[in-house]
């Protein structure tokens, strides 16, 4: 059986704001969506990905890497066409995160004239269409959209940029030029999922695991805001089981957060408790408590409770 390797992650508490740079009118947006009935802010997996490898690429050298030193900012490859993949080589990036590379056909089929003579109705003597190719690998490592933990308010703030501070923005005169921003006091809750199996090189799973330790900033494709997305509590899974059972079962509670779905899992046995290892400030909980008396390792460190759970990894890598 495949060894899989799942996480229930809360981030901590902080002020969410203009993580994408889009904007209705003059108001900084934040992504919505409708979660249990009420409106949640949410931060998309892509962007959480591409903190990580930006973690990753401190214990190894990534295919792609964001240039920041030039006068427009934008990803550089190593390897765009992924050929030492097919060489049997990979970069971390590439073998956690996977890649597609897609090329357009050389020849529009559209555009290719039918020979005279040919029956185009019966398709007899068509000349076959060109096709586009792909190079694809699926990422190992898979990542859930963020959610906040509790509902967005509709908190917005007025600003009004100093004079000549935006000059794209000014069209004339000297006046301040107003401006709103979506904001969200609140913590974010995401999920992953990895089979260390699916990897060229499965130690690379405990990197993964520490590097998400670290996650520091998560904004998309615009960052104006500092919101810390390392765990502020974390639930980590080593399984045979190919499914998850503990995305999102995080939920508030006062200024804390509590995870009582989890806990009925593990006393229906759905989730074995000897499986889990808990860390950070859920830790401290009355659930974590039970948890624990089910067989869960609880230790109050997130980093602490990463460490154990690779040590888990690495015992279970060497016997399969």
């Amino acid at each position: 059986m495949s060894l899989h390797i799942f996480a229930a992650i809360v981030t901590h508490h902080g002020t969410a704001a203009n993580n994408r740079a889009e904007t209705d009118g003059n108001i900084t947006t934040l992504q919505k969506l409708i979660w249990h009935g009420r409106v949640h802010t949410t931060v998309s997996a892509e962007a959480i990905r591409f903190a990580l490898r930006r973690r990753l690429a401190e214990h190894e050298e990534t295919n792609r890497s964001w240039d920041e030193t030039g006068p427009k900012p934008a990803n550089t490859w190593r390897d765009p066409s992924f050929s030492k993949w097919a060489e049997g080589e990979s970069y971390i990036d590439d073998d956690l995160l996977g890649f597609m590379s897609a090329e357009a056909a050389k020849e529009d089929g559209s555009d290719t004239a039918t020979p005279a003579g040919v029956d185009e109705k019966a398709g007899k003597g068509k000349k076959a269409r060109a096709k586009g190719t792909a190079t694809i690998r699926r990422s190992p490592l898979e990542v859930t959209r963020a959610i906040s933990l509790v509902p967005y308010g509709g908190d917005v703030t007025f600003n009004a940029a100093s004079p000549g501070a935006t000059p794209s923005a000014q069209k004339q005169g000297t006046n301040p030029v107003p401006y709103g921003t979506e904001v969200h006091a609140t913590r974010f809750q995401y999920g992953l999922a990895l089979t260390p199996g699916s990897l060229r090189k499965p130690e690379r799973a405990k990197l993964a695991i520490e590097a998400l330790c670290a996650l520091g900033e998560v904004a998309g494709n615009h960052g104006r805001f500092l919101f810390d997305f390392s765990p502020e509590s974390l639930v980590l899974r080593v399984t045979h089981d190919p499914a998850p059972r503990l995305l999102y079962v995080f939920e508030p509670k006062d200024r804390d957060v509590d995870a009582p779905t989890l806990l009925a899992r593990a006393v229906a046995k759905d989730v074995p408790a000897g499986e889990l290892v808990v860390g950070g400030a859920f830790s401290q909980s009355k659930t974590a408590r039970e948890l624990a008396s089910l067989g869960a390792t609880v230790v109050p460190g997130v980093r602490e409770a990463a460490r154990l759970a690779c040590d888990a990894i690495e015992r279970q890598l060497k016997e399969v």
